[in-house]
């Protein structure tokens, strides 16, 4: 969630801090704050809000010297103010923490005993109060900070600098990232690779229980233990150009536009145009000896699993459960010997999502992940990983990284089928010739968004909207109402349109929009009966379909959008782009904050 940058080095490391954090934003935040080491001393400062606010802070009075801490907070203990901000420290240490220390009232307790004044509500506050105990009682600043370490509880990324050291920062992580970076005579900390993207591309990540000590010229990687352990310094994919803005308003905007190329891009590492054939990487999985699947994920990497679980019975005909998250492990589920865990998510750090992976592991399931970051957590602790090829997607409201999960899925799902012989060849070839289709009819609907103003202006008017799926598209259905909720603040749900009747159409009134996903198929008709219902009660019927389902409602739609024609398997990816276009030309009208939705934040790191 929290972003953590660090930076010891030659140049003044204030500057450098804050347009790391810029590239932090999406993730989501509520104030912001950096501390260096001024003649020895530390300093810092610190802002509620945006990033402009820290940077006029800046302005005002500058932050010297080349070694320093930034964060930006996404409030979890403690209200989003000022004081409440990070860095939080003493005169001794200062330090940033993304995630939370369980056991902070417990330690809180015993260090107020001790003579320690808090001065925060955060459980941050906590570490930063041992680790100046540990030094007020004679430690060395590496000693305090593994002290300190082994005491907490909970998820921590942490990062620390230390009064009269100019070139130590110690970093630390336990169930929330942290990346080190290495530069020439610099080093970098940060939450993730993005941060660091224009600074260096050689990259280290930390494990669970890892803590780091970095100069300016090195960094030294222990276990919880003490014990010295290797890190593999590693190449990132990601620089500085690949998270511009572009001519878009918004990064969703641009990132909206991006649809068709990531699909594109990820059905080509694994469809061959020539032979329309699935080629997948060496997975280690035999799916004829799979018994059940189970997929979990929060979220849109939710709805898009939950289209896989369509498409894995009805193609592959392997059963298949799919259960967000955040409640999965929780039910403490029997799993079969020899069953798959599929977990599927945009930054491969998800918490909820990761304890989920864990609780399959015990459970002795095989480990396949769909992921956008391959350094993820989540892809070290995978037997398997399939990478959406969506590049950054810094919209904190996910849109091509959807698509992406969805195309990758499909052809998981093909190559499950001729792996169990649930599809003969030709099926297969048939299925990925209309999957090669859908960049192109992808493109086809962004040049046509220009027919979505006129719904938006009517949507962005409503208090409340119904969407309405079936099959393989009622999971859209909930990711359309989702993408609404999320960035225009409209009460929005998505029902399977047979469950109307049982209870949403009481909601039906002529101030309702009420959108269907509605795609030419086997399904059409029943969808189209569920309509009726829904126009014969006063509802705003707003229609997503082709031209021959258009035909069939012209009479019951308030007003319609003409997709392009597309083989129903594949009507999930296309459909899933015009209700993200229409949320975010609602979003628009109505002024708020598109790519940073209040109280919302990318990477949910803890639960």
């Amino acid at each position: 969630m929290c972003g953590i940058v660090g930076v010891i080095g030659v140049r003044p490391a204030a500057p450098i801090i804050l347009d790391a954090l810029r590239r932090l934003e999406y993730r989501g935040y509520d104030s912001a704050g950096i501390a260096t080491l001024v003649n020895g001393h530390i300093d810092r400062r610190r802002a509620e809000g945006k990033l402009g606010n820290l940077a006029e802070s800046l302005g005002r009075h500058g932050l010297d010297g080349t070694i320093g801490i930034g964060h930006t907070r996404w409030a979890t203990h403690g209200a989003p103010t000022e004081s409440n901000a990070h860095p939080h420290g003493t005169a001794r240490v200062s330090l940033v923490h993304n995630g939370i220390i369980e056991n902070h009232a417990e330690l809180r307790a015993e260090l107020e005993a001790e003579g320690q004044v808090f001065s925060t509500e955060t459980d941050t506050e906590t570490v930063a109060q041992l680790v100046d105990l540990h030094l007020k009682r004679g430690m060395a600043p590496i000693e305090a900070a593994g002290a300190a370490l082994r005491r907490l509880e909970g998820a921590y990324a942490l990062a620390m600098i230390f009064a009269g050291h100019p070139e130590l920062i110690v970093g630390a992580q336990h169930g929330a990232p942290l990346a080190v970076g290495f530069g020439d005579d610099e080093m970098f900390v940060g939450s993730d690779a993005l941060a660091l993207a224009p600074l260096t591309r050689r990259i280290a990540y930390l494990r669970d229980g890892d803590w780091t000590v970095l100069d300016r010229q090195s960094a030294a990687f222990f276990d919880m233990d003490g014990n010295t352990v290797e890190r593999e310094v590693k190449l990132t994919r990601l620089t500085g150009a690949s998270i511009g803005k572009g001519n878009y308003r918004h990064f969703m905007e641009k990132e909206l536009h991006e649809h068709p190329a990531v699909i594109g891009d990820t059905l080509h590492r694994m469809v061959s145009p020539g032979s329309r054939a699935v080629g997948l990487p060496d997975l280690g999985i035999d799916f004829r000896r799979v018994p059940r699947i189970t997929m979990s994920a929060c979220g849109s990497a939710f709805y898009a699993g939950l289209v896989g679980r369509w498409w894995f019975e009805a193609i592959a005909r392997i059963p298949t459960d799919g259960d967000v998250a955040s409640e999965f492990r929780y039910r403490t589920p029997p799993m079969p010997p020899g069953g798959l865990g599929l977990l599927v998510s945009q930054s491969g750090e998800t918490a909820d999502t990761l304890a989920a992976l864990r609780y399959m592991r015990q459970q002795g399931q095989q480990i396949l992940s769909i992921l956008n970051v391959p350094e993820s957590t989540m892809a070290r602790e995978s037997d398997a990983v399939l990478e959406t090829v969506a590049g950054p997607e810094i919209g904190v409201a996910s849109t091509k990284a959807f698509t992406a999960q969805l195309s990758v899925l499909a052809c998981l799902a093909i190559a499950a089928g001729r792996a169990t012989g649930a599809i003969d060849a030709g099926r297969e070839a048939a299925m990925t010739a209309a999957l090669l289709e859908v960049p192109g009819r992808a493109a086809e609907v962004l040049e046509s968004g220009e027919a979505l103003q006129s719904i938006a202006l009517r949507v962005s008017k409503a208090r409340d909207v119904l969407f309405l799926g079936r099959g393989n598209c009622f999971p859209i259905a909930m990711e359309g109402a989702l993408k609404l909720k999320e960035i225009s603040y409209i009460h929005a749900e998505g029902y399977a349109a047979g469950e109307m009747k049982h209870g949403p159409i009481a909601l039906i009134d002529p101030a309702v929009p009420v959108i269907a996903i509605a795609p030419s198929g086997p399904l059409f008709e029943k969808t189209a009966s569920n309509l009726q219902e829904a126009a014969a009660r006063g509802g705003q019927v707003i229609v997503f379909s082709d031209a021959a389902g258009a035909a069939k409602l012209r009479g019951i739609a308030a007003e319609t959008v003409i997709l392009p024609a597309v083989d129903p398997f594949v009507a999930p990816i296309l459909y899933a782009i015009p209700v993200q276009l229409l949320a975010y030309q609602v979003a628009v009208l109505k002024g708020t904050d598109v790519d940073q939705p209040r109280n919302l934040a990318k990477s949910v790191t803890v639960e």
